[in-house]
């Protein structure tokens, strides 16, 4: 797969590791907001918050592989669904579902026209 359909860029690894990252921070703060202004019991907070985080890191470093953008996009709906936790999450799941998608295809289309 690596030569065809689906093949994976350093530029697209960089920026998908990015949103990733930073994802990875949002997340696990989900945990502190979700137990103390909206009252989620902490091991349903704990486990979300803190295990979406560890994905998030986890994923980008298999990034190297075509299976590893599945599972970031995966990533992105469950990430999105912690607004049902806090509700600010709709919002920025969206926004990192939308980062994700603009990293792996502005990566392709950079990377595309620098290979001609």
């Amino acid at each position: 797969m690596s030569g065809g359909m689906f093949e994976v860029t350093p530029g697209m690894r960089r920026l998908c590791a990015s949103v990733l990252g930073m994802q990875a921070i949002v997340v696990a703060l989900v945990t502190p907001v979700a137990i103390t202004i909206n009252h989620v019991s902490p091991p349903v907070a704990v486990t979300v918050g803190l295990g979406l985080a560890v994905l998030c890191v986890l994923i980008a470093g298999q990034l190297k592989r075509p299976y590893a953008y599945i599972a970031g996009s995966v990533l992105q709906i469950l990430t999105i669904a912690t607004g049902f936790l806090v509700p600010a999450m709709f919002f920025l799941g969206v926004i990192f579902a939308a980062l994700w998608i603009t990293a792996i295809f502005v990566a392709r289309r950079v990377e595309g026209t620098t290979k001609r």
